[in-house]
């Protein structure tokens, strides 16, 4: 079968992952930044990066590597194709930043793909797809970035396999706060640099953050939210890699933040605030932090957005 539409492209949002309570299982996507992927088919077989543009990275053209065409080359073979893929990346989101650049890649790559499928399949089949490329970035599998980053929304990565996501509401009026300093995290290496055990009464205390947190959200209650915007495991063991952090969440939750952390494995820190004024203030303030530290910063504002990756042509 030839298909009409030989070529897609599609945009995939930036993401924050753990939130704060909920490390490797909650996530959230911005408006505003994200990479965009286009995909064609092609005569040949396999897959192969004819470009990448954007904020200039060093990223590989080895398909095999490229977190946002692994996924493309088990989807070919599953779905028996008699025809390749050819891939160009646009990236909005920088490495090893924290704002879930691998996973936005490999979501818009697998979403532009899947359109040019015969018999394309429905987006919950494409988490999968979209997990490979996850697991070359960062060498584990969590979907704290994926899932977010594919339906959009907060989203709890009950499960990955199999797939068990959950959609968590989040009251309309908060705006977030995503700081990136100038700096760069590896993923891989911040979480090998992990406690492999925690304490029972961390665990308690981290259990009880999060589930107050989730409360809170299905409530529409900001105060209980607040109360429950806590990190006791995660956050105090890269607070480190961070210039400026400590003082900047400290600004901001003086300045009436609903609650201020690392995104991911950083550098990138964000914070919550209830009314566009008061994020613009909190952002000014955070900014001038880093800036203390000698770091500049790209700053953004948005609401949690409810949209996930989509087609743009």
């Amino acid at each position: 079968m030839i298909l009409d539409q030989v070529t897609a492209t599609a945009f995939a949002p930036a993401t924050i992952a753990n939130v704060a309570v909920g490390f490797d299982l909650l996530g959230f996507p911005i408006e505003g930044v994200g990479d965009e992927v286009t995909v064609s088919r092609s005569a040949g077989p396999g897959v192969e990066i004819t470009k990448i543009e954007g904020i200039n990275q060093n990223i590989t053209l080895e398909a095999d590597k490229n977190t946002a065409t692994v996924g493309l080359i088990q989807l070919l073979k599953d779905v028996n194709a008699d025809f390749g893929f050819s891939v160009s990346i646009k990236k909005g989101i920088p490495m090893s930043s924290g704002m879930g650049g691998s996973a936005s890649s490999a979501v818009a790559a697998i979403v532009a793909a899947n359109a040019l499928l015969d018999h394309p399949l429905p987006k919950e089949k494409l988490f999968h797809y979209a997990m490979l490329g996850e697991m070359v970035a960062s060498g584990g599998l969590h979907g704290d970035n994926i899932a977010p980053a594919l339906f959009g929304g907060l989203t709890l990565c009950r499960s990955i396999s199999p797939p068990d996501l959950i959609s968590i509401p989040v009251p309309s009026r908060i705006q977030c706060i995503l700081i990136h300093p100038d700096l760069e995290v590896s993923t891989k290496e911040s979480r090998g640099k992990l406690k492999k055990e925690i304490s029972l009464s961390d665990h308690v205390r981290q259990s009880a953050a999060m589930g107050g947190f989730i409360a809170g959200c299905f409530k529409d209650d900001l105060d209980l939210i607040q109360r429950s915007f806590k990190d006791v495991i995660i956050e105090p063991q890269r607070s480190s890699q961070i210039p400026g952090f400590i003082e900047a969440k400290k600004t901001a939750l003086g300045l009436g933040a609903i609650g201020c952390a690392i995104s991911g494995s950083g550098p990138s820190v964000f914070a919550w605030a209830d009314t566009a004024e008061r994020a613009e203030m909190i952002r000014e303030a955070m900014i001038q932090e880093f800036k203390i530290k000698g770091l500049k910063c790209e700053s953004w504002i948005s609401p949690i957005s409810t949209q996930g990756a989509r087609l743009s042509s």
